[in-house]
């Protein structure tokens, strides 16, 4: 209680300041209404620009979260495309029918969202890293592609975290082809430029120009058909003079990479079985 006292006396003089002052204000906003409607102004534009200033922080910290709605979004719509023009394909190859059965493989692929958390495109041998394992659907032999093309192929997954093959890997010869045509080749990184490879193993009549969209065969399960890759930049000539080379300008640019996609084929086992099943011999009867 003492020392109560002895705060209140040795700021008395500030103590009665505020007070004095405290009442002047309220006494002089509550009857001058000139007074009254500024302070009430001044109120409001200091409210609006604290609310404005807490909106454009919070705005900033859900980026991440629109990005990546942003991204599920476009992995649906490429995958509605992907259906719609298989549908297509369905419908031009069965024309004459008087019906066409319901295709499954149109319903056969989906994408896992993920983040690359590590990536390299200097080595001669690159690897791409992702935050998504097998505990979220992944599995090697998996695609992955970004926004614009092809990226690479799982090889190693872990629990929560899996290693790409990166399409900039000698390693790894990708089953592409020109738009259009179906003259198949196998795309190969040579180590140069991470903004190139080469589509090699193209037959000597092959018909192409510069311009030119490659794709993938589908010719495999890792990726469907038609997945963009690039565009031809020229013509080579192949170590064997009854092919031709190209060099493609593929689509993806690995220096910026950020979000992928990986393909998730439901038929992959089915196919597998199939491919390597043996072949018995018939019984003589």
């Amino acid at each position: 209680m003492r020392n109560l006292i002895n705060f209140l006396f040795r700021y008395s003089a500030w103590i009665l300041f505020i007070v004095y002052t405290v009442a002047s204000c309220v006494l002089l906003f509550r009857n001058n209404p000139y007074q009254r409607h500024v302070f009430l102004t001044s109120a409001n534009s200091v409210t609006s620009g604290i609310y404005s200033a807490s909106s454009a922080v919070t705005s900033y910290f859900n980026l991440k979260g629109i990005n990546e709605d942003l991204q599920r979004r476009n992995a649906d719509l490429e995958l509605e495309i992907l259906n719609l023009k298989r549908t297509l394909s369905a419908y031009r190859e069965k024309e004459y029918a008087d019906s066409v059965p319901v295709d499954s493989s149109l319903q056969r692929y989906s994408f896992i969202t993920a983040h690359v958390i590590n990536n390299s495109i200097s080595r001669s041998h690159n690897y791409i890293t992702l935050n998504k394992g097998a505990l979220d659907g992944l599995r090697p032999e998996m695609g992955v592609v970004d926004q614009n093309g092809v990226v690479g192929i799982v090889n190693i997954v872990g629990a929560h975290s899996a290693r790409v093959i990166s399409l900039l890997n000698p390693h790894l010869r990708l089953s592409c082809k020109v738009k259009g045509h179906n003259h198949v080749g196998s795309l190969v990184w040579q180590g140069a430029d991470y903004t190139s490879a080469i589509l090699e193993e193209l037959p000597r009549h092959a018909e192409f120009s510069n311009g030119d969209t490659i794709v993938t065969s589908g010719y495999s399960t890792v990726f469907p058909e038609g997945v963009p890759v690039g565009v031809v930049e020229s013509g080579m000539k192949d170590h064997d003079e009854n092919f031709y080379a190209l060099k493609v300008k593929l689509f993806t640019d690995f220096s910026t990479l950020s979000t992928v996609r990986v393909i998730k084929d439901s038929m992959t086992d089915e196919i597998k079985s199939i491919e390597n099943s043996e072949v018995k011999p018939a019984k003589k009867p």
